[in-house]
């Protein structure tokens, strides 16, 4: 489990929006500028099992297996459709288009791939985003404000 620690900006029924303070170890992260959380933070959106109310302290947990397959989806998937879109078009470069070098032909197919991938990602975000299991669940209040 991903834990981290919070404090609760809004509440919509189960749901409440938590500004997640940001640590030491953003500083060294891989996709901090993909991520660019503020100077106070990140808000995420959480599941409310507790009630937690605006103002107080909460725990977050997120299954690790939830974290693990999107970050193979948002990144692993794209990676492979780029790379075999790649090779698809060298070879069908070589194969069958006289009139485009095949090294052109796999940079286009390759890109190609790439930009349907991510579009596909994006539906499946959509419908997913409302799915409870890949929600961050509010597990505890740790102090009242």
């Amino acid at each position: 489990m991903i834990e981290e620690t919070g404090i609760v900006t809004h509440t919509d029924g189960m749901m409440a929006k938590v500004s997640i303070q940001k640590k030491g170890t953003c500083e060294g992260c891989a996709v901090r500028g993909v991520c660019e959380p503020s100077e106070s933070g990140m808000e995420i959106e959480a599941l409310n099992p507790v009630h937690a109310a605006a103002g107080q302290t909460v725990r977050v947990t997120m299954k690790s297996q939830a974290y693990l397959r999107g970050s193979i989806i948002v990144y692993g998937i794209p990676l492979v459709a780029f790379i075999s879109g790649a090779i698809l078009g060298k070879n069908i470069g070589e194969s069958y288009l006289d009139v485009i070098n095949s090294d052109a032909s796999a940079a286009i197919f390759g890109f190609i791939s790439l930009i349907i991938t991510f579009i596909i990602i994006r539906f499946w975000s959509v419908r997913t985003e409302t799915k409870p299991e890949y929600k961050p669940v509010i597990t505890a209040v740790i102090n009242e404000q």
